[in-house]
């Protein structure tokens, strides 16, 4: 299969977002490259470091009509009409491969690790959660995710329940049953989400204990734990629903926040929970509170 490899010079401040960018003008993988030869110290375990100058580099399928990707892509603030680019034809490779190759596991914490399906588990006596990256839904990667997955680690799950409110690909879910919670139900807009969900918690053997429903399929219940990483916009407008998905008592934990929105969200909170400090990631933050 032929492809269109566009390339886009950025910094390190902007290189993610350029990269968001091409995803949603239909690119089907985006990687990042150092434009200079800019020495970089390795990396936290899930977190994405970026060169201070870095090469964005999206690849189309061969009929793709770049005329048009531009100039939807020229409309964004964050690049502007004269931007400049580079458009090249690839030669066909496998490019499955290679994405592959440049996954690999990441721990959170001391005793919980994301594996790809195709690589050795690098703990077996660990937590593990089989998941294999996809275009969309959350494998980790994501600061939101992470300090979610983080978070989780931490905390004493035997015998809880959970609501994973936005469930994406389940790996919140996945591993708050891993870690011993007793039963999840994850709740979801998109279908493709749940059947994401749906596989992963088979692969990782927890499907007897993760329902899925969509939102108005939801049951009536409380939990012992929710869990919400979703965006600002929704976590402002259901607070009042959040809150009444918690038992009395329950621990709430939210994400999907930019760090400049998190101290009006917490504030919102503090009407139903005991909040606790914001924790930051790159530009994301994590809120966590229990239910008064």
């Amino acid at each position: 299969m032929a492809w269109i490899q566009l390339k886009i010079d950025a910094q390190e401040e902007t290189a993610e977002r350029i990269g968001d960018l091409m995803s949603g003008n239909g690119a089907m993988a985006v990687t990042f490259m150092d434009t200079k030869d800019t020495p970089m110290y390795e990396p936290k375990l899930g977190e994405l470091t970026l060169w201070p100058d870095t090469t964005v580099i999206g690849l189309f399928d061969a009929e793709t009509d770049m005329t048009q990707v531009i100039g939807r892509m020229s409309k964004a603030k964050i690049l502007g009409e004269d931007f400049a680019y580079k458009v090249d034809q690839l030669e066909d490779k496998d490019w499955e491969r290679e994405w592959m190759d440049n996954f690999h596991p990441m721990q959170f914490g001391q005793r919980l690790w994301i594996c790809p399906s195709w690589c050795p588990i690098p703990d077996p006596d660990a937590v593990n959660i089989l998941l294999d990256p996809g275009l969309a839904f959350g494998t980790g990667t994501h600061p939101t995710t992470s300090l979610c997955l983080a978070w989780l680690e931490q905390q004493d799950l035997v015998g809880k329940t959970v609501l994973d409110f936005g469930c994406g690909s389940g790996i919140l879910g996945i591993a708050a049953l891993k870690l011993g919670a007793a039963r999840v139900v994850g709740v979801d807009i998109d279908v493709q989400a749940l059947d994401a969900t749906r596989d992963n918690a088979k692969r990782n053997g927890v499907e007897a204990e993760f329902e899925l429903y969509l939102p108005e399929e939801q049951p009536e219940q409380e939990y012992d734990l929710v869990i919400a990483n979703i965006l600002a916009g929704p976590l402002r407008q259901l607070r009042e629903q959040i809150a009444s998905f918690c038992k009395p008592n329950a621990d709430l934990v939210l994400s999907g926040i930019l760090e400049t929105q998190a101290p009006e969200l917490n504030a919102l909170y503090q009407d139903f929970f005991d909040m606790q400090p914001p924790v930051f990631q790159d530009e994301w933050s994590r809120l966590a509170g229990t239910k008064r």
